[in-house]
């Protein structure tokens, strides 16, 4: 017997086996995020099969957005606050809203692990970072960075539009590890958030001199 996530519009079956292996790490990883870290974690879509467990056939976004009708687990929720909330929704996906305790600044992957030896070579902050399944690096900083992107590129002389590198902010949201991104694999942390500061991500300034010279490097 399989289960089911959706709305009253329309539900989608999760396949038992994943849910039996993913759900007691999702429950714990998301625990551990709010309690921990202090991030709120909304529950997000899966793919399955090319379908999206929202329900929608003309999904933009398949196994890659939050579910619209779920609403989010508060930062400092306990386990057995998340346990409760998570059992409303067997089998989503981890995901965090952007632009609350946190803006991501993204890459491709390959310049990501770049990046990040550099950057700890020299000893700057760095917070935690993630690698998705279709190549991409998303560096955590301090909440605004989006915002500020494109001003700060431009004062340290990176203005070049074909730069791959973005700022995601208010409105956006990422997958978290363990959960599964568009069916195309799990997120992977690069650098855990077990590592970083107490004070919380840094400031995007401090990073982005480096993540953009390796950027332009890898898109030459």
């Amino acid at each position: 017997m399989g289960f089911t996530i959706g709305s009253s519009r329309g539900m989608r079956e999760i396949r038992p086996g994943s849910r039996r292996r993913g759900r007691a790490s999702e429950c714990t990883a998301v625990a551990e995020f709010t309690g921990l870290w202090g991030w709120d974690v909304v529950p997000g879509a899966r793919a399955v099969d090319g379908a999206c467990s929202c329900g929608r056939a003309d999904c933009p976004a398949p196994g890659a957005h939050p579910l619209d009708f779920a609403p989010a687990v508060p930062a400092n929720a306990t386990l057995d606050e998340v346990t409760k909330a998570w059992g409303e929704f067997p089998g989503a996906a981890i995901m965090l809203p952007v632009g609350r305790a946190f803006d991501v600044i993204e890459v491709s992957e390959a310049a990501g692990r770049c990046a990040l030896v550099r950057l700890e070579r020299m000893g700057l902050p760095v917070g935690p970072v993630t690698a998705t399944p279709d190549g991409r690096a998303h560096f955590f900083v301090a909440p605004g960075a989006a915002a500020e992107l494109p001003a700060l590129l431009y004062r340290m002389g990176w203005d070049d539009a074909t730069l791959d590198l973005h700022g995601l902010g208010p409105g956006d949201h990422i997958t978290a590890p363990p959960s599964d991104r568009g069916g195309l694999g799990p997120v992977r942390w690069l650098r855990s958030p077990a590592l970083d500061a107490p004070t919380g991500p840094p400031q995007a300034r401090l990073l982005l001199g480096t993540l953009a010279y390796v950027a332009h490097r890898m898109c030459a």
